[in-house]
């Protein structure tokens, strides 16, 4: 039997303090060799002015194995009255490859994305980091503040977005009721940025939307929105300047603007890439050096990070009696 599990199955059992553990463990892995994920495999359907994106792995000692396929239709929502993005996990029986489950990909991707900046900044923030900011405030951005309020017991966070003031307001006002941290609206990016210790940039914007000059020392970015070779959020000083730890080295070269733009302008090379985030969380190498420097934890969103996720989401519904099974052979 297939076990069918709605985006409502999957809030009802994840919470982001386990999604960070275990997909902490699952770069662990990765580091260790003891997953296997090969590079997503995009299909392009111009026609449709569409893209699929097909993302195997098998993490071997979680027993974690399928693959996603995340869908990137831009007139979905005019056309066809459907989300630009969709998104779904088939999980297979690392013994017999027979199809566990199928898991809706939405809320299940935005906790995976969010853990990942939550252990990267528990892993380079500074200790006594205190004060946070989050630039973009749209569905991603709420995963991620959750991610950082894990990390971190943060005063405050500032937000900062193009969306309209009340819009921004309402943020605030729904993340503090649901953190208990203190959320207010920021003016600008630059307001935000220059109070913050930790900044988390959650936009698809397609030029820089930070200033190297607006940064304090010591204090942590993490860069997760725009990840295709023509947009980026940060400015070349910063990313030539601050110490940076990748998902993944080679997923960074491939798709993110941020490094392939300023690379290809001859003003940044990827030795200025200090690790990957396995490299750190199994201490094989530092988060940061010294209090002072800025350091960045550049997000492109991994295989190993929807399969370990969806693999204990199968195994908590299957405990509490949560989706529905099907026979897929009858």
């Amino acid at each position: 039997m297939t076990l069918l599990l709605t985006g409502s199955d999957v809030k009802n059992v994840l919470d982001m303090k386990s999604t960070m553990d275990i997909v902490e463990k699952a770069f662990a892995e990765l580091h260790n060799g003891t997953a296997v994920m090969p590079p997503r495999t995009p299909v392009p359907v111009p026609e449709h002015e569409g893209v699929s994106l097909f993302m195997p792995a098998f993490i071997k000692d979680m027993r974690a194995f399928g693959a996603k396929i995340v869908s990137v239709f831009k007139n979905n929502p005019k056309k066809y009255d459907l989300p630009t993005v969709l998104g779904v996990i088939v999980l297979l029986d690392d013994r017999t490859g027979e199809p566990l489950a199928i898991v809706d990909g939405g809320h299940l991707t935005a906790m995976r994305t969010g853990s990942v900046s939550g252990i990267a900044t528990k892993h380079m923030a500074k200790p006594d980091a205190h004060v946070g900011a989050i630039i973009g405030t749209g569905m991603q951005a709420r995963t991620q503040v959750w991610a950082m309020c894990e990390a971190k017991p943060f005063d405050r966070i500032l937000a900062y977005s193009v969306d309209p003031p009340e819009q921004v307001e309402a943020f605030c006002r729904e993340m503090s009721e649901q953190h208990g941290t203190a959320f207010e609206r920021a003016a600008t990016a630059e307001a935000a940025v220059r109070e913050a210790d930790v900044i988390t940039l959650a936009t698809s914007a397609a030029e820089p939307i930070i200033d190297f000059d607006w940064l304090h020392p010591g204090c942590h970015i993490n860069g997760v929105g725009s990840h295709a070779p023509h947009m980026r959020e940060l400015d070349e000083r910063t990313v030539c300047t601050a110490r940076i730890i990748a998902d993944q080295k080679e997923a960074c070269l491939a798709e993110s603007g941020d490094f392939i733009i300023p690379m290809k302008a001859g003003k940044w090379d990827a030795s200025m890439i200090a690790g990957d985030l396995g490299d750190v969380v199994t201490g094989e190498v530092a988060g940061r050096t010294d209090a002072e420097e800025v350091t960045l934890f550049k997000s492109n969103g991994l295989a190993i990070q929807d399969l370990s996720t969806a693999y204990a989401v199968y195994l908590r519904a299957k405990e509490r009696g949560v989706g529905m099974e099907i026979d897929l052979a009858s």
